[in-house]
């Protein structure tokens, strides 16, 4: 008789929910094991750059910083301009796509390996719960006893180390708005100084706070859209956290002496460890559900029950449902070889873009409303420009006329554009009079940096009939 398939029941209501709809708190077993492992080189990694790069700087600028309030935003210590918003919504459209299409071939690893939410809960917070309350099993006797001193000690250090911790994040975050430099020119001064930025630096440290001692997995599975698309996203053939319920089924506890060949039982002897472990509380025995952030600590769980009971690892396993139903090895269909590589042409298509990105940029018109003017040497006209400088250095401006015979004479003191600003002005553009062969002539404008030509402008000069 083939394994039953236990893919094939349903269930209409979240893991963390009981019969009446009220909250099932989840008590998850801390993990342990080669992924789990990995998980914490790449968590603690991402830790260290998030207090770190804001105190990376190039040529005296941050590494990174999102100024959102001031229009201000520098990448990799290159500003960006409202001027360079096409890049933005260029990067948002390939971002938007790759999420789709990474998370068809390669499913939620996002969500388990790299997602702040994930990252912060599992291995800052949980961990210091383990620290001062316990295992789940004592997490759970402290939680149903009355209040006494024991309890009320260990909670009140828990939420004030919670608060503490997410009051340091929020700075953290504020770093990449404001700079660091300004963030510790605001820690040193008075609060009286800076009431409403702490009083929204408190707030949002609530908020914080509320997530990971209230909320907690309750926001990947109800609140991130990104969890709720995953349900559209994924197929048959989407590389998921997956149990191997041929090998698996049917289970049954294991009992001294046994033949579980003989008599008909599956490698998975019912333990329920990979449930224990599970940090949203689901049983992954029962397929792909929405609750699953692929964290892999069933993966390790199970790996450790079966090396003990002597049986092959992967019972759990990252595979697709496809390739366990058809008891194939993992492949890579050509759809997933195709998705990858328009994946790799799209970060090829932003990176050109951003390489591309022209440091100081012109723009010039013609004076409205004005006509020509006879001039000493010939006929002019009036433009009016504005440089963009991106640069965190001043630079040289100054024009030529490319395809004509002319001089540019600029009105004002010596054009230079200040670093990280936006230099206007006007300027005549004068051609001579044998230049003049119509009342309509096409001009191009050379701007130059210094020496270097950044941009060709073609203008229109009006002339006498």
């Amino acid at each position: 008789m083939a394994p039953k398939n236990p893919y094939t029941g349903y269930r209409d209501q979240l893991a963390t929910l009981n019969e009446t709809g009220k909250r099932r708190w989840v008590y998850a077993q801390k993990p342990k094991g080669k992924l789990y492992n990995y998980r914490n080189i790449v968590s603690y990694t991402l830790l260290f750059l998030l207090f770190a790069i804001p105190f990376v700087k190039l040529n005296g600028e941050p590494f990174l910083m999102l100024n959102i309030l001031e229009r201000k935003f520098i990448l990799f210590g290159v500003h960006f301009w409202p001027q360079d918003f096409h890049l933005f919504l260029y990067s948002m459209i390939t971002l938007f796509v790759f999420v789709v299409l990474f998370t068809v071939s390669y499913g939620r690893i996002w969500c388990g390996w790299t997602c702040p939410q994930t990252v912060f809960l599992e291995f800052i917070f949980r961990k210091i719960e383990y620290l001062i309350e316990g295992n789940p099993s004592q997490q759970r006797k402290l939680d149903s006893q009355p209040m006494n001193f024991t309890k009320f000690w260990k909670k009140s250090l828990k939420i004030i180390l919670f608060y503490a911790i997410c009051f340091l994040i929020t700075n953290a975050f504020l770093s990449y708005i404001i700079g660091i430099d300004q963030l510790l020119k605001i820690m040193k001064a008075p609060i009286s100084e800076h009431s409403v930025g702490f009083t929204v630096a408190v707030l949002f440290s609530g908020v914080m706070f509320f997530v990971f001692t209230k909320l907690r997995e309750q926001v990947c599975s109800m609140i991130c859209p990104y969890g709720r698309l995953q349900g559209v996203l994924l197929d048959s053939n989407s590389i998921v956290v997956a149990y191997d319920y041929k090998r698996g089924e049917e289970r049954a506890p294991l009992e001294a002496g046994e033949d579980r060949v003989k008599d008909g039982k599956g490698d998975c002897i019912d333990c329920y460890q990979c449930v224990d472990v599970c940090p949203t509380g689901i049983d992954v025995r029962d397929g792909t559900q929405l609750e699953c952030i692929n964290c892999t600590a069933c993966i390790d769980e199970c790996n450790s029950v079966m090396e003990w009971i002597g049986k092959p690892k992967g019972l759990i396993r990252f595979d697709s449902e496809k390739n366990i139903a058809e008891g194939k090895k993992q492949k890579w269909p050509a759809r997933k070889i195709a998705y990858t590589i328009v994946l790799c042409i799209l970060l090829g298509i932003v990176a050109a873009l951003f390489a591309s990105r022209s440091d100081l940029e012109a723009v010039i018109l013609r004076t409205p409303g004005l006509m020509y003017q006879p001039q000493e040497g010939g006929i002019s006209n009036m433009y009016s420009f504005k440089i963009v400088n991106k640069t965190v250095a001043e630079v040289p401006i100054h024009f030529k006329i490319m395809n004509h015979e002319g001089v540019i004479k600029v009105i004002g003191e010596e054009l230079k554009a200040k670093a990280s600003s936006i230099k206007e002005g006007v300027f005549f553009a004068i051609l001579p009079q044998k230049e003049i062969t119509s009342d309509n002539i096409p001009i191009t404008i050379g701007v130059y940096a210094d020496k270097r030509l950044i941009e060709e402008v073609k203008l229109t000069f009006v002339g006498p009939n």
